[in-house]
């Protein structure tokens, strides 16, 4: 997929991220090998995450070059009765923009966020000082270190935009590391960005349904193992907890560190061998409601795949519009 005004990962895109060699993650990285140019690779990798270290020295330097642009995508479940805006006005890191994935989505839509046109996400972003040569660094401020942010940083590369990173361990390490804090709303000067949806990083209600006698994709869920199994209640009244025949079930959490920051490709790509997971063949991700599936395909970007769709009406819509024969649960499942 090529950035938005960009020719893909090893081209034009590259004008909105760092060089290799400034980012730090903490640890090295692997490209991963899937029968691609490992230099390639490489290249595509590099933005993927970034270390607090870097993001402090890349805040300092100033660079006009990085046209650095950092995002707080906080977004938490109700149940957690937490106001990610509010939080955000008392701290961030400094410069940075609050993004609502609530708002920036298809309002006419029965399901939670889901994605919005290309022109609307345009015009949100642009209205966040994003521009297609910028390189956005997206982070939250969950206590996992990182829960929402990867799907803004998923929603910007089904976009088009490639020069978009994570913040290895989100607020929490940025905290921890001893790094400052501004507060208050922030100020921007809106900007132009254009925005092309790829719609092979998008399925569909139907295209898992077809998948479930046609096996063209490998479905992986990152809720919980309870809810996956139907024995644990999902948060959101009205659905039961289950999975989608055939699924396969790594919770998000799995990918994460004990401190919060991401496993090593290494480590995933063992997570993966031992669900049985293959990355050379088709993936999905899906989840509740769109949003932690998004670690699944960082978790393979990291491995090498860049590939991954995400199911975006996940399990949501999957409840409410699947036959009571394809909810798969121990506990009470649907009924008509």
């Amino acid at each position: 997929m090529a950035a938005a005004g960009g020719s893909g990962p090893g081209g034009a895109a590259r004008r909105g991220g760092p060089p290799r060699s400034q980012v730090d993650s903490g640890r090295p990285r692997e490209s991963g090998n899937l029968g691609q140019d490992s230099g390639a690779m490489s290249q595509l990798l590099y933005r993927a995450l970034v270390s607090a270290k870097w993001l402090s020295e890349a805040i300092k330097s100033q660079q006009p070059s990085l046209a650095l642009r950092i995002v707080d995508a906080s977004w938490y479940l109700p149940k957690m009765k937490r106001d990610p805006k509010r939080e955000f006005e008392e701290r961030h890191i400094p410069g940075a923009v609050f993004f609502d994935i609530d708002q920036c989505s298809d309002r006419t839509s029965p399901y939670d966020h889901m994605l919005p046109r290309a022109d609307d996400f345009a015009e949100y972003v642009g209205k966040l000082g994003v521009g297609n040569d910028s390189h956005v660094v997206v982070y939250d401020g969950s206590d996992q270190g990182l829960f929402s942010a990867p799907r803004v940083w998923w929603m910007f590369r089904a976009f088009g935009h490639e020069a978009v990173s994570l913040l290895d361990g989100g607020l929490k390490n940025w905290q921890q590391e001893g790094n400052a804090l501004s507060s208050g709303k922030s100020q921007v000067a809106p900007t132009e960005f254009h925005a092309s949806l790829d719609k092979s990083l998008v399925k569909t209600y139907e295209d898992v349904l077809d998948n479930l006698d046609s096996h063209r994709f490998q479905l992986v869920d990152a809720r919980a193992a309870g809810r996956f199994q139907g024995v644990e209640p999902e948060p959101r009244d009205g659905i039961e907890p289950g999975h989608v025949p055939g699924s396969t079930n790594i919770p998000f959490t799995d990918f994460l560190t004990e401190s919060g920051l991401e496993k090593t490709p290494e480590q995933i790509r063992s997570l993966f061998q031992e669900k049985k997971v293959d990355l050379l063949k088709p993936v999905v991700a899906t989840c509740g409601s769109g949003v932690t599936a998004c670690h699944v395909a960082l978790g393979a970007f990291l491995c090498g795949k860049p590939d991954v769709a995400v199911y975006d009406g996940a399990w949501v819509e999957w409840y409410m519009r699947a036959q009571p024969e394809n909810i798969i649960s121990e506990g009470k499942g649907k009924t008509v």
